[in-house]
């Protein structure tokens, strides 16, 4: 039985033949009909039939002016999902194109995931990957997401309608503003904002509305002020006023940290003018004849975003001492400011420009999602991705390159490639050599100073901004993490090889394999440096049914304390530099020629201790944890280790350039200071030393011993 009468399929024909006189009204029809039989017996939250909502998603396609099989995808995009359609149904009836949109939009809610976080961010991921083969996907979904949030209200679930509001705000909002349709992100986070916040919507609303009384006619006023100005020096164009949304509004309080009363400037205007040129002819009328606020001036126009949006924006003390946004851009610019990429789609161009630069984010996305490991590590980094604002930075050979707002030198080298990133070790910025976390402003000229011998370190992702950046920097640390641990682990298995008088014999693990239920003999190697799994336990499983004598240790550390290391038995940490695998212990600060002793930290590797470090004591446990280091042998080439001095000096001037010079003449280098204790009379300060052994650093103690601006001078733990 037809839900809906004949008259709102034709309406739903017709709108797509205003704007496509050649569409398939034959197909749109049978599309229409399939889906109202499919969902006959389904309702929404609200009490409507269910068709009511594809139908709707049509009709914002319609709006978008989109092709006919796109539209028919709006009205099918559900079927699969939430009916006993399948997509193999779907092309029999309408084509493998179209059945290639549907299955692209589908939410793939029945993957059985652990959580609601990784549920959204895999349906995420595979919708991305959906995506980037038609961009149309992502149209009919934007839709979909439209609709959904214009019924929110419909959903008794308080929790539900927030969960659905936040998806939205961190992901459809930041994807519609990714491909230029300004209108559908300004409502997606506006209804979202009432929905999160609503205090803060009820509050701006009511301030809006009694601007709008107190105003009156004020915004037309203004606008047909700024079009005579115009008019009489020989530029003809439209003007008028949009007002903001209270979401935006929101957020510029945010963001400035301004009251709403400090905000004058709630309505921007539109300049429509028919030529490029005559875009900076007004421009220079109305700074002519108004004055313009200082730094408001973007020009969008020779440098578009990302998602290909042009215009002129300045503010100005306009008509009437009223503060006003300007916003100058002709018909071809402010379609595409309004419908984004829909307003490059043809139905006669097809896929229209899908290699153009309005399409480099989304193959920036893509980089990420082959970077990340898990589906949450790429929405995380998706969302950093998507988030930001722009500046516009260059190359040295004048190549634009647009970055989120805060991004630095490091994120500028993995924009320009990800082996640029790898490799950079230092950037010019306008000729000037400056650190690696340099934050970027509009118009640099950014220069990458690059090494072969140069690989990310894990300390970048505490300062770069981009998602491309951090999840390069992750991707490496996780390789180089699992060489370390292997290696380790690999170390630890020879030495319980070794004390149980066996030869070491890979041939032995690998045939193991099965047993220990990994798949590969360098899993077995990660496992055991991780500590997921004991050498003592890997062994049994190795040799099952053999008597260990030796390969579990006991005694813990009093043992060690007792008696010198096992050469045999301890591990060198030569070749194992402190840092991923291999930890020295804040709380003891072991150096070259301190005895040590390991404690093996599940999924942390090797945490290295003196031997007299007091923390031991408290750390007893397992002992297959305990693990007999040595530093590596003497001829070696040492790495820099921090060795903290305590010092108590007398307060007066020169005495850090003292220190400073003893530390000097010792070849080492002071990393931290900080003084804890200060009076009159003399300073308490704690001293960070970089040393290659304990030699070294009691080398330094006792020269600063002899110091007569220096009290006392101690080596200590934590």
């Amino acid at each position: 039985m037809r839900i809906w009468p004949l008259k709102k399929q034709a309406q739903l024909v017709e709108k797509v033949k205003s704007y496509d006189p050649q569409v398939n009204e034959a197909l749109i029809t049978k599309a229409y009909d399939y889906s109202e039989q499919a969902h006959s017996d389904q309702t929404r939250a609200s009490g409507d039939p269910y068709f009511m909502h594809p139908l709707k998603v049509a009709e914002i396609l319609t709006e978008m002016h989109l092709d006919t099989n796109t539209i028919i995808t709006g009205l099918l995009h559900d079927t699969v999902e939430d009916t006993l359609s399948t997509i193999e149904e779907i092309e029999e009836n309408f084509g493998k194109e179209i059945a290639q949109l549907v299955d692209g939009v589908t939410k793939l809610s029945r993957i059985e995931l652990p959580t609601e976080s990784i549920r959204e961010a895999e349906n995420f991921r595979k919708f991305l990957l959906a995506m980037s083969n038609d961009i149309r996907v992502l149209l009919v979904k934007l839709a979909d997401r439209l609709h959904n949030m214009r019924t929110l209200h419909h959903i008794t679930a308080p929790e539900k309608r927030r969960r659905i509001a936040l998806e939205t705000m961190e992901i459809y909002a930041p994807l519609a503003e990714r491909i230029g349709m300004r209108k559908m992100k300004d409502e997606l986070e506006d209804i979202a904002f009432r929905e999160i916040n609503p205090e803060a919507y009820s509050s701006i609303n009511q301030r809006l509305t009694y601007l709008k009384k107190k105003g009156g006619n004020l915004s037309k006023s203004i606008a047909a002020k700024i079009k005579r100005l115009l008019k009489k020096n020989g530029i003809k164009a439209q003007v008028f006023g949009r007002e903001k949304t209270p979401y935006s509004i929101w957020m510029k309080m945010e963001r400035n940290h301004l009251g709403f009363e400090q905000l004058s400037d709630v309505i921007a205007f539109r300049v429509i003018i028919e030529k490029v040129e005559d875009c900076y002819v007004a421009l220079g009328i109305i700074h002519k004849t108004w004055s313009m606020v200082p730094g408001t001036f973007d020009d969008y126009i020779s440098t578009p975003k990302r998602n290909g949006y042009q215009s002129i924006h300045t503010a100005i003390i306009g008509p009437d001492s009223y503060r006003v946004e300007i916003q100058i851009r002709t018909e071809k610019m402010h379609e595409i400011s309004e419908r984004g990429v829909a307003a490059h789609w043809s139905y006669k161009q097809g896929a229209s420009e899908k290699d153009g630069t309005q399409y480099k984010w989304l193959q920036e996305l893509l980089e990420i999602l082959e970077l990340a490991t898990t589906p949450e590590e790429f929405l995380e980094h998706t969302k950093l991705e998507m988030f930001q604002d722009q500046v516009f930075c260059f190359t040295p050979k004048g190549d634009l390159i647009p970055l989120p707002r805060g991004s630095t030198v490091v994120d500028f080298a993995y924009a320009v490639h990800t082996a640029v990133g790898d490799t950079c070790v230092g950037a010019k910025v306008n000729g000037r050599h400056v650190p690696l976390r340099h934050q970027l402003e509009n118009g640099d000229r950014v220069e990458i100073l690059r090494s072969k011998a140069q690989h990310p370190s894990p300390r970048w992702e505490g300062f770069v901004i981009t998602g491309k950046a951090r999840s390069a920097i992750k991707r490496y640390v996780r390789k180089q993490a699992n060489a370390e641990f292997g290696e380790l682990g690999k170390t630890i298995l020879q030495r319980a090889f070794r004390q149980e008088n066996l030869e070491f014999s890979e041939k032995a693990i690998t045939q193991a394999l099965p047993r220990l239920d990994v798949g590969k003999l360098e899993d077995v190697y990660i496992e055991v440096g991780k500590g997921v799994l004991a050498d003592r336990a890997a062994m049994e499983l190795i040799f099952p049914g053999m008597d260990f004598k030796h390969t579990r240790k006991k005694g813990g550390p009093k043992l060690w304390a007792e008696k010198p290391s096992d050469p045999d038995a301890a591990i060198s940490i030569k070749g194992l530099t402190p840092g991923v695998a291999v930890h020295l212990a804040d709380c003891c600060h072991p150096l070259p020629g301190d005895r040590i002793v390991g404690l093996l930290e599940k999924n942390k590797g090797v945490i290295t201790h003196t031997i007299d470090c007091e923390t031991l004591e408290n750390l007893i446990g397992d002992e297959d944890s305990w693990v007999d280091l040595s530093w590596l042998s003497q001829g070696e080439k040492p790495g820099i280790f921090a060795g903290r001095v305590s010092l108590v000096v007398v307060n007066e001037a020169g005495v850090l350039g003292n220190i400073a010079t003893v530390v000097a003449k010792h070849n080492a280098n002071i990393s931290n200071l900080k003084i804890v204790d200060r009076d009159p009379d003399f300073f308490t300060m704690l001293v960070d030393i970089e040393v290659r052994n304990v030699k070294q650093l009691t080398d330094i103690i006792t020269a600063m011993r002899t110091l007569s601006v220096v009290s006392t001078a101690t080596r200590i733990r934590g």
